[in-house]
């Protein structure tokens, strides 16, 4: 095994709720987790700020601008080290887009019922920030 094979790959998530407290999910239409739900983000490339990528990758996968905010937390999935902020959103059309098969606000209810990535639900209820109706 190479060093470049043990290093993590840096990525950044939007976590993002509407006025109503419903959370932004995407379906991932490439793998790794296609077909699952989550919130939307990605790699953050060579020179970028963590909150330029997620800016970045949020309009490429839901076709939001957002402004980010507080850091929510970090977890490592396999060689992902995912940083996940806080987002407001300032326009744009919800669309999907780039990787995403599908991009939609939802609800608890929604929630609990949709097939989500590995550790997403567990992570953002010990976050505090499961959509709130």
């Amino acid at each position: 095994m190479q060093a470049s094979d043990r290093l993590l790959v840096r990525c950044v998530g939007g976590i993002t709720f509407d006025d109503t407290g419903r959370l932004l999910l995407i379906q991932r239409g490439h793998d790794p987790g296609r077909g699952l739900w989550s919130i939307p983000g990605g790699r953050v490339e060579r020179g970028e700020t963590d909150h330029a990528a997620v800016v970045r990758e949020l309009w490429e996968e839901t076709g939001l601008d957002v402004v980010p905010g507080e850091l929510a937390g970090m977890v490592v999935r396999g060689r992902y080290e995912i940083y996940d902020y806080l987002c407001e959103v300032r326009g744009g059309r919800l669309r999907p887009g780039d990787d995403a098969a599908d991009a939609r606000w939802v609800d608890a209810a929604v929630f609990a019922r949709l097939d989500l990535t590995e550790g997403l639900a567990d992570t953002l209820r010990a976050w505090g920030r499961l959509p709130s109706r």
